[in-house]
């Protein structure tokens, strides 16, 4: 019989050595936490090595990501798809071991982690979405839908501000399958804590409604393994498990302190290490018998087949259900969503409304509910300001959570919103869009880029775009969020023009799989364009040929959103003075830089001046204009009042427009 001690100290081996040979990492947290990852992974993870994607898995989070080399001693240990060889190369260019764990990069990694406080942020949208899809899909006798989400999290964790957003929530919505593990080892890179971080921290959580397990020495198995039963004995509160643990447990001179903390123990304190813990065998040697009983690729295999037996069943009895299921987990799309998406836009093309674009979107989900159920809707409260709901969306009820929901409201947590929706795409299953005004991405910014870097598909409506919110002022209007949102790499940024831009926006945030799409929407109300077939179907393209000139154009107006209809307006003025201009429309500069150099060019033809206006920093259009083209923008911060005043005193009007064709074309 192997000892836990040596199941542990495989852990310690693995994760010492690793560091070691990067000369970078954080080998402290591993070597402390070994003891609760043998607790969990040994006697409750519910996962199978050989098929990381299955359905009905336990989800486990790494939040603290710093300490890597546990999750992928864990992986390696237990039977992924890891090698030892990968673990020799930790942080090194290529490797599936980066220095902290990356989604879609190393099999069984659940989330990118690192920014600390967003693994339990994640987390706690992946318990959700367990609970979601179990009240949705579940029957009597049925339970296909029925697994814990775990996290692993540090003082770092628990300080971001993050954590109190999403922890407060989880409490509410009493996600009783959700078991976080506090380790508390009292260290971060700057030493003892406790000048800096004197929470009650399991007071903290037990007033957010959490079941608090204190003071469970974390280097016992056993006590930890009760700590985990008792946790899964009750199905009311979420559950946090307070373990004491020392930081680089095993080393003699170095364990409890920083100095283990962000950097390798050298050759001569791993050795001390070595011989403090007994063990003989050499660099990333694990004894042959420690990793048999570590391997867990045989009773995944029989959990898997115990839930497909149970599967099949369900979809004997509930067929349609059990297509609908499938059909979620895998992200297709549904049949009836080609023809009734296309039935939809003809609609808005014949009615024809002059409204704000954030109403244009609300219609949008309107029409696109019926075949996307897997919408999951929310706002950071402010549905009624970014038109989220629809009807026939159901709210998140605290007091009804056994029978789901498909609308959440989220409260004033926009960091806490965009990272639990991470977590609900993660999970699968769920197609998550959430709102805030424009200004307010800057809260949630770090989730949107963890979207973009993972290429998950979560969507962001983000309402009350520019200066047009006018009397609220310069605190809550746009100028530099969407040109430095669209210099996130793979986040699309579409900003329509009006109600047929927007129902497309929304198509290809749906159609996306592995793009988030962030929507950036009016107050104020904007005119319907006329367009023909050709250019509707070029909307597609991201960027197209709005309003042309006969002949060739002396000069071509780029345009966003609100911006469009001044470009519009401008182009009329200049050919009543015999001076002929092409407007692009130009909703999504990611998607139009996905298209080849042709049509590009046969938009925005070489050798012909151009002017650029968005109601925002002027910088970003450089590169469509050049340093001889001009842009109507603005490079300062807004103004309260009025909008169309507003719009008036910072010099974003079709006459500018004129003025900047002008000057380009005299040059």
């Amino acid at each position: 019989m192997v000892s836990q001690a040596s199941l542990a100290n495989a852990i310690r081996v693995l994760s010492m050595d690793g560091v070691q040979a990067a000369n970078s990492g954080h080998p402290g947290a591993p070597m402390g936490m070994a003891e609760m990852a043998v607790a969990l992974w040994t006697r409750h993870l519910k996962h199978n090595p050989a098929n990381p994607k299955w359905p009905n898995r336990d989800r486990f989070v790494l939040s603290n990501g710093h300490a890597s080399m546990l999750i992928y001693s864990l992986l390696h240990l237990t039977g992924y798809d890891l090698p030892l060889d990968e673990l020799k190369k930790f942080r090194q260019l290529l490797s599936k071991t980066p220095g902290h764990p990356e989604y879609g990069h190393t099999p069984g990694v659940e989330t990118t982690t690192g920014p600390l406080g967003q693994g339990i942020a994640n987390t706690v949208g992946l318990a959700l979405a367990e609970q979601l899809l179990a009240a949705e899909f579940n029957r009597e006798g049925f339970p296909i839908v029925n697994h814990y989400s775990y996290t692993f999290m540090g003082d770092g964790c628990m300080m971001e501000g993050l954590s109190h957003e999403v922890c407060s929530l989880a409490g509410t919505w009493k996600l009783s399958k959700l078991i976080a593990f506090y380790d508390d080892n009292g260290i971060s890179i700057d030493g003892h804590v406790e000048g800096w971080f004197g929470d009650d921290t399991p007071k903290r959580f037990e007033a957010y409604g959490w079941n608090v397990i204190r003071n469970v020495d974390g280097h016992d198995v056993e006590a930890v393994d009760r700590a985990i039963q008792a946790a899964k004995a009750q199905n009311e509160k979420p559950t946090l498990i307070c373990c004491k643990t020392v930081i680089g447990k095993g080393s003699p001179n170095k364990a409890g302190t920083h100095d283990v903390h962000g950097a390798p123990l050298g050759k001569d304190e791993i050795a001390a290490t070595r011989a403090v813990l007994g063990i003989t065998a050499g660099a990333f040697e694990v004894p042959q018998d420690v990793l048999a009983a570590w391997n867990a690729r045989e009773a995944g295999a029989k959990r898997q087949a115990e839930w497909e037996s149970l599967f099949a069943g369900y979809r004997k009895a509930y067929p349609e259900l059990a297509a609908e299921f499938e059909r979620r987990v895998k992200g297709d799309l549904h049949p009836d969503y080609a023809a009734k998406t296309t039935e939809a836009l003809d609609a808005i093309i014949a009615k024809g409304e002059a409204i704000a674009t954030r109403k244009s979107s609300q219609n949008a989900i309107q029409a696109l509910a019926p075949v996307v159920p897997e919408f999951v809707g929310g706002s950071a409260d402010l549905a009624p300001s970014n038109l989220t709901q629809w009807k026939g969306s159901r709210d998140l009820s605290v007091k009804a959570m056994a029978s789901g929901g498909n609308y959440i409201h989220y409260g004033v947590r926009e960091f806490g919103m965009a990272a639990i929706m991470n977590g609900l795409v993660l999970h699968g299953g769920f197609r998550p869009f959430g709102g805030t005004f424009l200004m307010f991405s800057e809260y949630a910014r770090n989730a949107i880029r963890m979207a973009a870097l993972m290429k998950i598909n979560p969507i962001y409506v983000f309402t009350h775009d520019s200066i047009g919110v006018g009397e609220d002022g310069p605190t809550h209007q746009p100028i530099e969020q969407t040109a430095t949102l669209r210099l996130m790499p793979n986040l699309d940024v579409w900003r329509p023009c009006d109600s047929v831009e927007a129902f497309i926006a929304w198509q290809i945030a749906v159609e996306h799989k592995a793009t988030p799409t962030a929507l950036v929407l009016t107050r104020q109300n904007l005119p319907h364009q006329t367009r023909d077939a050709e250019q509707l179907k070029a909307i597609r393209r991201g960027g197209y040929v709005l309003k042309d000139c006969v002949g060739t154009p002396k000069a071509v107006i780029i345009a966003t959103g609100s911006e469009v209809s001044l470009a519009v307006a401008a182009q009329a003025t200049l050919a009543e003075k015999g001076m002929p201009t092409r407007v692009v429309s130009l909703p999504s500069s990611f998607i139009f830089e996905q298209q080849d150099a042709a049509y590009r060019e046969s938009v925005l033809p070489r050798g012909v001046p151009r002017v650029a206006v968005e109601a925002g920093v002027t910088g970003y259009w450089r590169q469509y204009v050049g340093l001889e083209g001009a842009v109507v923008g603005i490079d300062r911060f807004g103004e309260c009042g009025p909008a169309a005043q507003v719009f008036e005193y910072l010099g974003v009007t079709a006459a500018k427009v004129v003025e900047a064709v002008e000057s380009v074309v005299a040059r």
